[in-house]
């Protein structure tokens, strides 16, 4: 006998051990494909569930440069607020997907949620003396506050914004840094904060700050990859744009010698009228790959688009020329696939091109379309040229590699764009002399019948 269970439980349970249901909410974080505030949210849905650690409300402040600002409070605005939410939790059937989906509405409103209320916060890390929150964070400690109307290290402002007592502050820490703070309260049901309760909100701070330092490095290496991406991008189009430019100034030069004879003007104006064209080409490239807007995927009839990129002139102007031979099969009623068509055509073009130029005189080149499952259609072209490298295949999809004496190397980065666009995969296969196999995976659908 097999059984199956969730990841996480999917409806709110009060007699399970809400230990267990803190590690359930929080497990949604990394089963579901949330963004950074989504998780979050998830986290302080975790803190205020009345089956989790149940505290009635979790402020949210992160570090924004040397100070702390308001991001988000989660919780119910009044006692009356607070009951309504609850007797829905209560009700059956209600899970934690409904619970996040509510808090993620609530807090998202244009009305004065409490959010609203802290997105102006602003509290220094450093400089003179510091006052509860600013000084939870700024020495990493956390803090119990009780009877806050009589505790001097409370900010008296921050004091009237919170409007209770009693709260917890939790620094969100991450390699010993500080990323920010959970403040926890029970405004409304007026418990007391037990140790329980603070060592299960840690845990949840610790996460945080991980999910808040994880953000900001993939930022940095994005940003990074940007920086990189410019620098090659700018060394490759000064390289392209030097040898025509410097060209079309040498012989602009000669034609301003008054003794050049009328032939070698004519020589001059012919390579200066071919260098413009290269510069036009390499500028149209570039900008065609910065600038492709791609839309929603929709599903299409892909037969006519792939059958008028073999009919075309250009293809079989290059098949003729190069004297290969180009075998093709595509299924006859293929299901519907899910892409841009605007750019499907291209990317076909682009594959089979680079596989003709690929293939020697006498050569074959194979391309195939079929659906491998109901979910996937397969487009393959297959050449029989001297195949890729390890080292080559590595950076095929690079931008502005190349292994083409005149190529910019936009080709395949484009193909790769417009696939992972449209939720596609390439798969490349090649050993040395054997040639070299791309396969287009897109997604697809049944196709639908005529009415």
């Amino acid at each position: 006998m097999i059984e199956k269970y969730s990841f996480y439980f999917t409806e709110v349970q009060k007699e399970t051990p809400r230990q267990l249901m803190l590690l359930s909410i929080i497990s949604q974080g990394f089963v579901q494909p949330f963004s950074m505030e989504d998780n979050l949210l998830v986290l302080l849905t975790a803190l205020t569930s009345g089956s989790g650690v149940g505290f009635n409300r979790a402020m949210l402040l992160l570090k924004d440069g040397d100070t702390l600002r308001g991001e988000m409070w989660l919780g119910p605005r009044s006692a009356q607020e607070a009951r309504n939410v609850w007797e829905v939790l209560s009700t059956p059937g209600i899970g934690y997907v409904e619970v996040i989906e509510y808090n993620r509405s609530l807090i998202s409103k244009s009305q004065d949620t409490l959010s609203r209320r802290i997105r102006n916060l602003r509290y220094p890390l450093s400089g003179g003396v510091l006052l509860i929150p600013a000084l939870s964070a700024r020495d990493k400690d956390i803090l119990l506050v009780k009877d806050a109307g009589n505790e001097p290290l409370v900010d008296p402002k921050f004091l009237e914004i919170i409007g209770v007592d009693d709260f917890v502050c939790i620094p969100l820490l991450a390699r010993n840094e500080v990323f920010g703070e959970i403040i926890l309260d029970n405004a409304f049901t007026k418990a007391p904060i037990a140790p329980l309760d603070i060592k299960l909100a840690v845990i949840c701070g610790l996460i945080a700050g991980n999910y808040v330092y994880s953000a900001s490095l993939h930022k940095k290496l994005v940003e990074a990859e940007k920086m990189a991406a410019l620098g090659e991008m700018a060394v490759f189009v000064t390289h392209q744009l030097r040898n025509p430019l410097v060209t079309i100034g040498g012989f602009t030069e000669q034609l301003l010698q008054p003794d050049l004879d009328e032939e070698k003007k004519n020589r001059n104006l012919r390579i200066i009228r071919d260098e413009t064209k290269r510069l036009e080409d390499i500028v149209y490239q570039i900008a065609h790959f910065l600038k492709v807007t791609l839309k929603e995927p929709v599903a299409f009839d892909v037969r006519p688009v792939l059958e008028s990129v073999i009919e075309s002139p250009e293809i079989k102007t290059k098949v003729q020329s190069r004297g290969v031979r180009l075998n093709v099969r595509i299924a006859k009623c293929p299901p519907q696939v899910l892409c841009d068509p605007t750019y499907v055509g291209e990317v076909f073009r682009n594959v089979l091109e680079n596989a003709i130029e690929a293939t020697p005189a006498e050569g074959k080149i194979s391309v195939l379309a079929y659906a491998k499952n109901e979910k996937i259609f397969v487009l393959s072209v297959k050449d029989s040229g001297g195949g890729i490298t390890e080292a080559d295949k590595a950076k095929l999809f690079t931008p502005f590699f190349t292994t083409k004496e005149k190529g910019m190397g936009l080709g395949l980065p484009f193909v790769k764009r417009v696939m992972d666009a449209c939720g596609g995969k390439i798969e490349v296969e090649s050993r040395g002399g054997k040639g070299a196999r791309f396969r287009l995976l897109f997604q697809c659908q049944e196709r639908r019948a005529s009415p």
